[in-house]
């Protein structure tokens, strides 16, 4: 056996016509021969096989078989080409596919020998000096064999150097098996790793003419070639370990950190459960950390100073409850109450509004430049105060918002928002337009288009109240006059609303009758609220007309049933004091009869 180490062998024979069936079968012998002398296997040599003609076909490559019997089974079923003889077509084959990784070629870095034995009868119909030039500058070893009728220069051109080593001609087929044996000796060579000092710190592996060094299991080879260091594991980050990896001898482990224990995977980790070890003593929840535990309280709790035990929270104090009117602390909650004559809404925070029915409302806002940004940010917070009194939806309340300063420029129409919530969103990404104030071109674009069908307006026969609210802060570029007769004339509500600046003349134009309701004013941007409740006083219409009520029915309702109530307890009260005058009559009869007997009895 040669146990000069592993090598990667690929056999290329020459198939061609001028090879006849029997001397064919020699070059199966001469295979078969060497391969026997070969120790073969998945981790030493490996062998693969392919024929050429005109074309090329790979018998088998060298990640195939690992056995002698398997290799000679397939070489005994090799059918000769018998065609032309591509000898360089089959180098570049050898080259490009059979001694790459994919066919079992080792990597170059393991420094395993790629040899590849050619055996040609005949002159190549094709260049061969390139591509075997290509071949051996890619680390292949190329033995040139010739039989009978070869062209010695064509063996040159292909083999490596020394060519003496490299280039063989038999005389004759019948005279290759004894070549055979004498080719053996010079692929196996003598042991190189006995033959001289190696220096290999671990196992020395021969090769043909040289040797390499490898070291073992869970080791490197450094650059020199020769000695080894440890691998760690660790380093190349594919472990896996959810905390800590620690690296050993090529192998590594997993570890977790302090308060954590490993899983049966051995690479995640799971923190302890102080908790589950029934010593907590917490009163309501134990919660497990890294290296301990602490107590917690249930919602509408807190945690006592022993860090144990648990007191209800006066939640009202300490968290935002967004109670309207009123809120109420219960044990480990609270709930809002209204006023009386009010009702809690749906969402258990607010009280009931004002019922403004079915109302097309449209805002027009003044975005000029003397209104200056921060109190444009005023304007959009007093527009949704005004969107937080209506009752907002497709088929309540719609609301429409319209900016204007030198142009006008609808926000959105009537029919974009459904919601009291969705149009609050869009207001507040409203941006601020500046330049001049033309209140008149705003009133005629709202006249035009807010109010139109095709904007969410409904039909004038619905009867739905149809309301135009003006917002300014100074003296209008044009005029509005016509605007502002012609917006009551088709019969829009209109509410004239002044900041600053705002010219009283230019707002009562603006305003419906009775003109005190519908205009309001103030002094500063900063003191509008009361213009909200204003409003909240005025918008409120009777429901199923077109007409706007110029009261609170909300305010009425509240004084009608106090009212009713103070006549209750005024009632009870009433009741009450004839009782006791009654009773208080009785005891002074009989306080004066007890004085007449006592009187006799003298």
């Amino acid at each position: 056996k040669c146990r000069t180490g592993p090598l990667d062998i690929v056999f290329v024979i020459d198939s061609s016509r001028s090879v006849r069936p029997f001397e064919f079968e020699t070059m199966r012998r001469f295979m078969m021969d060497i391969i026997g002398s070969l120790d073969v296997g998945p981790n030493a040599t490996r062998v693969g096989v392919i024929q050429y003609s005109s074309q090329v076909q790979n018998i088998f490559s060298l990640k195939t078989f690992f056995t002698q019997a398997d290799m000679e089974k397939a070489i005994n079923n090799i059918v000769p080409l018998a065609q032309g003889t591509m000898t360089g077509l089959a180098i570049q084959y050898a080259m490009n596919v059979a001694f790459t990784t994919q066919e079992g070629a080792r990597p170059l870095h393991k420094k395993i020998p790629r040899i590849a034995i050619i055996v040609t009868d005949g002159r190549p119909q094709d260049r061969v000096t390139e591509v075997a030039t290509q071949a051996r500058n890619a680390g292949i070893e190329i033995y040139a064999v010739g039989i009978q009728r070869a062209d010695m220069n064509s063996l040159r051109a292909m083999a490596s150097p020394p060519l003496e080593e490299h280039v063989f001609l038999v005389e004759s087929f019948e005279l290759i098996q004894q070549f055979g044996k004498q080719f053996q000796d010079k692929l196996c060579g003598v042991d190189m790793c006995m033959e001289q000092e190696h220096g290999c710190q671990h196992s020395c592996v021969s090769t043909p003419g040289s040797f390499y060094c490898e070291c073992n299991p869970g080791y490197r080879l450094n650059v020199d070639g020769k000695t080894c260091s440890p691998i760690d594991a660790c380093a190349d980050g594919r472990h896996g370990c959810q905390h800590q990896c620690v690296s050993a001898r090529g192998s590594y482990s997993c570890r977790c950190r302090a308060g954590y224990y490993l899983n049966q995977d051995k690479k995640s980790c799971s923190m302890i459960d102080y908790c589950s070890f029934g010593n907590h003593s917490c009163q309501h929840e134990c919660v497990s950390i890294p290296n301990g535990h602490y107590c917690r309280c249930r919602s509408g709790f807190t945690l006592q100073p022993d860090g144990r035990s648990c007191r209800a929270t006066d939640l009202c104090n300490g968290v935002d409850h967004g109670c309207e009117f009123k809120c109420v602390s219960t044990e480990g909650s609270y709930r809002c109450v209204c006023p009386e004559g009010q009702q809690l809404q749906a969402d258990g925070k607010a009280c009931s509004k004002c019922r403004a029915g079915h109302v097309d409302l449209v805002m027009v806002i003044d975005g000029s430049k003397s209104v200056r940004p921060q109190n444009f940010e005023l304007v959009k917070q007093f527009v949704n105060r005004i969107v937080d009194l209506l009752e907002v939806s497709p088929h309540g309340t719609r609301v429409g918002l319209v900016q204007y300063s030198s142009r006008v420029r609808t926000e959105f129409p009537l029919n974009k928002y459904h919601s009291a919530d969705e149009i609050k969103k869009a207001v507040m990404e409203v941006e601020y337009m500046e330049k001049g104030t033309m209140t008149g071109l705003a009133l005629k674009h709202m006249v035009e288009h807010s109010f139109s069908e095709l904007e969410g307006a409904r039909p004038l026969s619905h009867n739905v109240p149809r309301i135009g609210l003006i917002f300014t802060d100074g003296r209008s570029q044009d005029d509005i006059s016509e605007w502002a007769r012609r917006a009551k004339e088709s019969g829009i509500v209109m509410f004239a609303v002044g900041v600053g600046k705002a010219v009283e003349e230019e707002l009562r134009a603006i305003a419906s009758e009775p003109v005190e309701q519908h205009f309001s004013y103030s002094a500063d941007f900063t003191t509008m609220t009361h213009l909200v409740e204003n409003f909240k006083l005025n918008i409120c219409p009777e429901e199923g007309k077109g007409e706007t009520e110029m009261r609170s029915p909300c305010e009425c309702e509240a004084l009608v049933q106090f009212q009713t109530n103070t006549v209750a307890i005024l009632q009870s009260l009433t009741e009450k004091n004839i009782l006791w005058a009654r009773s208080l009559a009785r005891m002074t009869a009989r306080l004066e009869d007890l004085e007449k007997q006592i009187a006799n009895k003298k």
